[in-house]
């Protein structure tokens, strides 16, 4: 294990959530085999592969292609773009919340995970074309 590893699953083992550190093991899991990136901590958020982003005002940045974050009330998944591009997926998921590019799951054993995995899919095939 290295130490991106190592800080990994320090970062989940320490969630004080049994729920949440569940929900983390299973999304760390998900991501990772879908991607095939190694998972690593952009802050809070436990990130897959690399995106370079620009806004048409100029400012660009850094961040994970895709990633998740176990909060409190519900785990949150970073995904690229708006998620009005994953409402064909969204309707067959299974209890969630969106924000303008994050979804909100209360318990990822709840959602259907093939449809999961899906939304991973694309969101991570956007993020890193070619």
């Amino acid at each position: 294990m290295d130490a991106e590893e190592s800080s990994v699953r320090a970062f989940l083992d320490g969630i004080p959530s049994e729920i949440r550190r569940r929900d983390g093991q299973r999304l760390l899991e998900l991501l990772g085999r879908v991607t095939g990136e190694p998972a690593r901590l952009w802050g809070t958020i436990v990130g897959f592969g690399h995106h370079h982003y620009r806004y048409a005002s100029g400012r660009e940045g850094d961040t994970a292609a895709v990633g998740f974050s176990p909060r409190k009330a519900q785990s949150v998944l970073y995904l690229t773009g708006g998620v009005e591009q994953y409402d064909d997926l969204l309707a067959a998921l299974g209890p969630h919340q969106t924000g303008k590019a994050c979804l909100y799951l209360k318990r990822v054993d709840q959602v259907d995970a093939p449809v999961l995995r899906q939304i991973v899919d694309r969101s991570y095939r956007a993020a890193t074309p070619g």
